[in-house]
């Protein structure tokens, strides 16, 4: 067929053809020769040329380059724009003088020097090519294309420039160089279509486009980044521009694609486009910023990993309007504080974020302190550091977020504090999980009930594990005849009504319900009530109605380094300074497994606390068989000592609520806890 085709080509195409095809190929054969304007201008002449006509040549300063091009020629034209920038004053915070040069080494730079990358905690070695070029689709040592797109987000060399800064060892700058070269005529041309490649997917181009200002600015005036790799990351960021203009995601894709397209308008401000990008990202932000973050502060996908990749892009992109002196309206520096107010008031007491979703278990300390300095908010940092500094909230500890459905409950802001996540809310407008009415609980400095996790999105973790990570099976819900719920509501239409959570000074509480479940005949509703004495326990209410019969399985996941035993109906999970019990209330029998590290017949009794690291954990399944709609009631006590001497019996139940007497060594309580409507919640201390 190719034979047919060029035999009607004509013969001065054909030669022109062969021959741009050999300047091609020799090209990109010697790329690592190609270093000076001239090289570039000789291997890429068109590439050169469409470089500079993205240009606005009236800019001020431009007027040598501008005359080179008219004049065609492109060698003075390009030697006259770098120049230019040498001697310019924009992208001024990111401009460095080069470092005084030595011969120190960082260890993390020199695994990078040997293509050796780490993503997402796994390590691989990126091939080289019989043309000399890295493969930039590598996907890992576990196939995981996840791998391939993060490694084309170049964190790596951003970290690689650090360990430059900081050491001046000119090693560094120079793998810098040859990478960037390497990357950027391998990646020719590029495509103009949304992609979901490793090299052209909006998320890679976003932060490639970050990474690359601070290289190029930062490197400017260094002689190991050479005037042909910046002349070709000149040409190729107009690309990334149009990409993420043109084909940007939404939710915190959005933030991210769109506070890069920001990025680049405002540190390269010669472009031509540069203005109506800007301007295009301004519209762009307000509009998701409106769309995504609920009137609580909290983003919509409801996982606390991503609410703060957006609140991070949403800042980064006011600091990009900031210096280039866009004010924006007062509406977006309120969300931004809210969104930082959700964050310190969810935060655990030792430091560490919600594990919901797809997210990861990381600290959100730092975070919160930063945005407690900018915000003076110093009842943050008093959270934060666990009292050591700022001053007491005077509300809280508990907070509930109505609109993302989030009850956090505490005893205190101590590190020793109890804590817990009871989730009422939607499922969620992305990386959701079907957990409605997970209960995640910590204490004396430790997780005891947790959230599986994510685990990982693509390769051979996740093709064995992400169905369980996103099932009700990973989380602390319960299963009706063996199955779990299916997908709910992506967004939340209006607010929690105040009938279904109450705070006070000795007790919280927050109900939800959930009746679609995946592949289940008939009426089955799961409403779910969690009353938390402060100081003191949990009490778990299951309310059941079925038209049916029913096999019901309750789902309790421990903290991996939890030693957990059974004993009778109880459990008793230890962690080095205290205890958790879980103990039924009331005369249903159940039967007790112990699971842990399962994978035939089905996953189960598996946590992950960050993206690719898993380990087996103990999960405690509480069977039993219901005739009818029933209510099931647990309590969940915490304590220093093992075998706590605690009591707790049903006074009276009906469809409505459920009355308790909880009695231990430390006193007497009777509470009522409604089903749904959280007026009828009572405490009575005795």
């Amino acid at each position: 067929m190719i034979s047919r085709l060029l035999f009607f080509i004509p013969t001065k195409l054909l030669l022109a053809f062969f021959f741009l095809s050999s300047v091609s190929a020799s090209a990109q054969s010697n790329w690592r020769q190609i270093v000076s304007v001239e090289d570039v201008c000789q291997a890429y002449p068109e590439k050169m040329r469409e470089m500079l006509n993205q240009f606005d040549l009236q800019y001020p300063g431009l007027e040598k380059v501008k005359a080179g091009a008219e004049e065609d020629k492109l060698v003075a034209a390009c030697k006259a724009l770098l120049q230019y920038y040498k001697n310019g004053n924009n992208a001024d915070h990111l401009r460095r003088d080069p470092p005084e040069e030595t011969t120190a080494t960082v260890a993390e730079a020199d695994t990078t020097l040997k293509d050796v990358f780490i993503v997402q905690n796994v390590r691989g070695k990126v091939p080289v090519g019989d043309d000399g070029h890295r493969d930039w689709y590598y996907k890992g040592p576990n196939n995981d294309r996840e791998w391939a797109w993060l490694s084309n987000r170049h964190s790596q060399i951003n970290q690689v420039l650090t360990a430059y800064f900081e050491t001046g060892n000119p090693k560094y700058a120079q793998y810098i160089d040859l990478f960037l070269r390497d990357f950027i005529i391998k990646s020719m041309p590029y495509p103009e279509v949304k992609s979901r490649t490793s090299v052209w997917r909006g998320l890679e181009v976003s932060f490639r486009s970050k990474v690359w200002s601070r290289i190029f600015y930062g490197l400017l005036n260094s002689r190991y980044l050479t005037p042909a790799t910046q002349l070709l990351m000149l040409s190729s960021l107009p690309d990334h521009a149009h990409y993420n203009r043109n084909f940007h995601g939404d939710n915190n894709w959005l933030t991210m694609e769109i506070s890069a397209l920001a990025t680049v308008a405002t540190n390269f401000p010669e472009y031509k486009q540069s203005e109506a990008w800007l301007a295009y990202s301004i519209d762009a932000m307000m509009e998701s910023m409106k769309d995504q973050v609920y009137p609580d502060g909290v983003q919509t996908e409801l996982t606390s990993h991503y609410h703060n990749v957006s609140l991070r892009n949403f800042e980064l992109f006011k600091e990009i309007c900031d210096r280039a002196e866009k004010p924006l309206p007062d509406f977006y520096n309120e969300t931004l504080e809210s969104m930082y107010g959700y964050i310190a008031h969810a935060i655990r007491p030792d430091g560490f974020r919600i594990l919901n979703n797809d997210g990861d278990r990381g600290s959100d300390r730092p975070l919160v302190l930063a945005g407690a300095e900018t915000y003076n908010q110093p009842e943050w940092k008093y959270i934060a550091t666990n009292g050591n500094i700022g001053t007491k909230p005077k509300d809280g500890p508990s907070y509930f977020y109505p609109w993302a459905g989030h009850l956090i409950s505490r005893s205190g802001y101590d590190s020793s504090a109890h804590w817990s996540f009871f989730d009422i809310g939607p499922w969620g407008s992305g990386h959701q999980h079907n957990d409605k009415l997970h209960l995640s609980v910590a204490a004396f400095g430790h997780d005891f009930l947790v959230d599986a996790g994510r685990f990982a999105y693509t390769g051979e973790v996740a093709q064995k594990f992400r169905p369980y990570a996103r099932s009700s099976a990973g989380h602390n819900v319960v299963l009706i005849d063996g199955r779990g719920q299916a997908n709910g509501p992506t967004h939340a239409q209006e607010p929690v009504a105040d009938d279904h959570y109450q705070i006070t000074d000795n007790f919280d509480y927050a109900s939800g319900s959930f009746s679609e479940f995946n592949d289940t005949k008939g009426e089955a509703i799961h409403q779910r009530a969690v009353m938390y004495i402060r100081g003191e326990f949990w009490i778990v209410v299951d309310r059941i109605s079925t038209d049916r019969p029913r096999e019901i399985a309750t789902l309790w996941h421990w903290h991996p380094d939890s030693e957990v035993n059974s004993q009778k109906q109880q459990v008793v999970a230890q962690r080095q300074s205290g205890y958790l019990t879980i103990m039924p209330i009331g005369d249903h029998s159940f039967s007790i497994d112990m699971v842990m590290g399962q994978e035939q017949p089905e996953l189960q009794g598996w946590y992950s606390p960050e993206y690719n690291l898993y380990e087996p954990n103990i999960a405690t399944i509480y069977r039993t068989q219901l005739q009818e709609s029933s209510t099931m009631a647990w309590i969940l006590f915490p304590s220093i000592n093992n075998n706590p001497k605690v009591k707790a019996t049903i006074v009276s139940q009906d469809a409505q609520q459920i009355v308790l007497d909880v009695n231990s060594e430390k006193g007497s309580w009777q509470l009522t806890v409604p089903y749904d409507n959280s007026n009828q919640a009572r405490l009575h201390i005795n």
